[in-house]
């Protein structure tokens, strides 16, 4: 498996699981019609830890947990698992963000943590920068990506000056570059939480689907405890 350095804050791996392990994932996989906040149709799954054990074997699954703990360590841990299925139905744009919220198994005021929301009754906040510097989400690619694909955009090195301001995203997403990540079935797409990324709807609408995993390195402060952990 070939791995790019992570100092841009994303690395792009060759195939990592083969055929027959993506099918198998794919068949354990729960439906994935949600309708989005918008009222559109915006096809995923939250909470896959929890609800499918194929995930939770994804987490432990020797090409994704080299991935995690080349950037975070050995005793780095599985916290979130989603799904993400983008189709000819469900076919979105995502805005240049950086994904900054967490999942946590209650609400408390606790310091450093704000922003506070509840995504289906799962209780979830921006915790200090500390933390996020710490996680690591890894995309397993369940189908082709291709430029057609609405494949994700980001733009390297853009993690390391911590949460940013509308006005600092503008600004670096004027400068750029902005880098495509094309992946295969079955490759690996790792990024830092902190990296601004974002993806256009798809030219050429097919099945594209990603389970996105995040990983995190250390315990929350203020009594906080992470939502799942594997």
């Amino acid at each position: 498996m070939t791995v790019a350095f992570l100092e841009p804050g994303f690395r792009l791996c060759d195939v990592a699981l083969d055929r027959a392990t993506v099918e198998a994932l794919v068949a354990a996989l729960p439906p994935t019609a949600t309708q989005s906040p918008e009222g559109g149709r915006r096809a995923g799954a939250r909470s896959l830890l929890q609800r499918c054990a194929a995930v939770r074997e994804l987490a432990r699954h020797p090409s994704v947990r080299a991935v995690a703990e080349g950037a975070l360590g050995a005793h780095c841990f599985a916290v979130r698992g989603l799904l993400f299925d983008k189709s000819p139905a469900a076919n979105w744009r995502v805005a240049w963000h950086q994904d900054l919220a967490i999942a946590l198994q209650e609400r408390r005021a606790a310091p450093g943590f704000s922003g506070w929301s509840e995504k289906d009754g799962i209780p979830h906040a921006i915790p200090p920068v500390a933390v996020l510097e710490r996680m690591l989400a890894v995309r397993v690619h369940l189908d082709d990506c291709g430029p057609e694909n609405g494949p994700l955009l980001v733009i390297p090195g853009s993690h390391v000056s911590g949460i940013l301001r509308r006005d600092e995203i503008d600004s670096l997403r004027a400068r750029g570059p902005v880098v495509e990540c094309i992946v295969a079935q079955g490759g690996l797409l790792a990024f830092r939480p902190l990296l601004l990324h974002a993806s256009a709807p798809a030219t050429r609408p097919s099945r594209r689907r990603v389970v996105h995993l995040e990983f995190a390195a250390g315990e929350l402060t203020g009594g906080l405890e992470w939502h799942c952990r594997a």
